[in-house]
């Protein structure tokens, strides 16, 4: 669970991870890696680990939610890695994927919550939903992505996504999209799962900001992939 400025959710988000998933009997651990914060945050998840002895607070000196992301899934000591954010949460989908993760010969490697997906719901501005599904287009496009969505939650299973997560160069909004399509062209069975994505706060980064980023970082990606695919 990455934590940059969460200060006004991260104690009922931990509080509602933790309680629901000690309800469920099942055996976990809870890691928030907090990056770059300026307003307590470290100081609040490091108060709350002394009050959930499942949780464990990583911190990064610099905000990069993609950093932050590889941080803890490296960190992961479980079979399943599931990951979530401080305002995107949702115990149901973890029940779900832990299930196509189980099943017979068909187990998902990968499960990704797609606001994508055919019976999804994404409440999030109209803006937003543009901006999500003209980059979807492209990593369509540039990249060959098969699935319908690279964010957001994501349930994974750490033996055959270890070593794919070390290999990933690039941070910020796009280690999520690195992850997914290196794990494509390495094979792992990827499914989705429909979800509703409703906005509990505004997106930390404008997207006036965040476009023109993510636009240079796909470029350097898809350059990055071509070089390896010629080694």
């Amino acid at each position: 669970m990455p934590a940059h400025n969460e200060i006004a959710l991260l104690e009922s988000s931990v509080g509602d991870v933790s309680d629901g998933l000690r309800a469920s009997g099942r055996a976990f651990e809870l890691l928030v890696v907090e990056n770059g914060s300026g307003d307590g945050t470290l100081a609040l998840a490091e108060r709350l680990a002394k009050d959930v002895p499942e949780l464990h607070v990583h911190t990064l000196a610099q905000a990069d939610y993609g950093h932050a992301l590889r941080t803890g899934l490296l960190a992961a000591t479980g079979d399943v890695v599931i990951t979530f954010d401080v305002d995107y949460y949702d115990l149901t989908f973890l029940d779900q994927a832990l299930a196509l993760m189980t099943r017979g010969d068909q187990r998902a490697d990968i499960v990704l919550a797609s606001k994508r997906a055919v019976g999804a719901r994404d409440e999030r501005p109209f803006v937003r939903r543009i901006v999500t599904a003209t980059f979807t287009l492209l990593l369509r496009v540039a990249f060959g992505l098969r699935v319908s969505d690279t964010h957001g939650m994501k349930a994974l299973r750490r033996a055959n996504v270890d070593r794919i997560a070390r290999r990933c160069r690039f941070g910020t909004d796009l280690f999520d999209t690195e992850l997914v399509l290196r794990a494509e062209r390495a094979g792992l069975a990827i499914a989705e799962l429909p979800v509703t994505v409703e906005e509990r706060r505004p997106s930390r980064t404008p997207i006036w900001r965040r476009v023109p980023r993510t636009l240079v970082g796909l470029a350097r990606l898809r350059l990055t992939l071509w070089r390896e695919a010629r080694t």
